[in-house]
């Protein structure tokens, strides 16, 4: 724990790198289904987190990767999105622009925790605690391949590929 003088709060900092064994999760879906790491053992992950559903930059990205959805799927890779909006929340954001992968509720903020994704943030001269947009490649072996954290949200398919070599 460091401390924070600004607010005087104490926050805790994770720092994944590649090589690192990724944190095991499990979470609701945006149909309620329980969704593990442990599940998707023996398959590479796209694991992308973004701060909120609905929003232009989130929308950027997520429709990106469902365009190109089934290449990734070609290539041997599930895709899993990750935020604190709720399971309903979701659930419209999947509807409204057919996103064909699963989105996970992180709502009391574990699984954004864990992979150290959330922290302070400025956007318009506003300081806030939130998630910062950020993806990682998990391996077969459950090992991180890539840690991306500048993503490019209209185009992060092609940044996740060209990163990988792919």
């Amino acid at each position: 724990m460091i401390s924070d003088q600004r607010i005087g709060k104490k926050m805790s900092i994770v720092t994944l790198k590649e090589g690192d064994e990724a944190p095991a999760f499990s979470g609701k879906d945006q149909n309620g289904n329980t969704v593990s790491l442990s599940d998707l053992k023996g398959k590479r992950v796209i694991l992308f987190f973004y701060p909120k559903d609905m929003t232009p930059g989130c929308t950027a990205e997520a429709c990106n990767l469902g365009e190109n959805y089934s290449e990734l799927q070609k290539l041997g890779f599930e895709v899993i999105g990750v935020s604190a909006d709720s399971e309903a929340r979701h659930q419209k954001f999947v509807e409204k622009y057919n996103l064909p992968y699963t989105l996970l509720a992180d709502t009391e903020l574990e699984i954004i925790k864990a992979y150290g994704v959330w922290g302070w943030k400025k956007f318009m001269g506003k300081e806030y605690d939130g998630i910062h947009r950020t993806t990682f490649i998990i391996g077969k072996d459950g090992v991180l391949e890539k840690v991306i954290l500048k993503v490019k949200t209209k185009d992060h398919t092609a940044q996740i590929l060209a990163e990988l070599g792919e």
